[in-house]
């Protein structure tokens, strides 16, 4: 469950980047900041319609993306191109991570390794401004119940 403060951050920032915060933009900030899960878009869509009937799946998600791309939501994809949003640490408490994705129950695992750490053979002339690292696999508790195909 998070924070006020969290809550409250959250719409500063929106603040800061000159967003107007709406209604709208309250209530899907608060369904981030009571949830310590990943959401996907159609289940943000469902919880915004039950507050805003009229609100289109297109609003949702494109405030899903403007949330991302300020890095409000931590954005997690899926294999089977399928995304899930979730809230962001704290911008004080920012700690870099990836993450382990269960195939089967779609269950998260932080982790602290990073390849961006390491020396990567990399043309010299580009510039990185981004990058994603997921690692999907079984967990502990679906790893007897399913069985799985490796792919490189």
């Amino acid at each position: 469950m998070g924070t006020p403060k969290q809550f409250n951050q959250m719409l500063e920032k929106l603040t800061q980047n000159g967003l107007r915060v709406t209604e709208q933009r309250r209530t899907l900030v608060r369904i981030f900041s009571d949830y310590e899960g990943y959401l996907s878009p159609r289940d943000v869509y469902n919880k915004m319609a039950k507050h805003y009937p009229g609100v289109s799946f297109d609003t949702v998600y494109r405030n899903l993306r403007l949330l991302s791309d300020m890095g409000l939501l931590e954005q997690l994809y899926f294999m089977d191109g399928r995304s899930k949003f979730k809230g962001c640490c704290l911008p004080n408490d920012h700690h870099h991570h990836h993450h382990l994705i269960c195939l089967h129950c779609e269950k998260t695992v932080p982790v602290d390794f990073c390849p961006m750490e390491y020396d990567l053979d990399l043309p010299q002339n580009f510039q990185i401004v981004n990058h994603r690292f997921e690692i999907y696999g079984l967990c502990e508790q679906c790893q007897h119940q399913a069985p799985i195909t490796k792919t490189s």
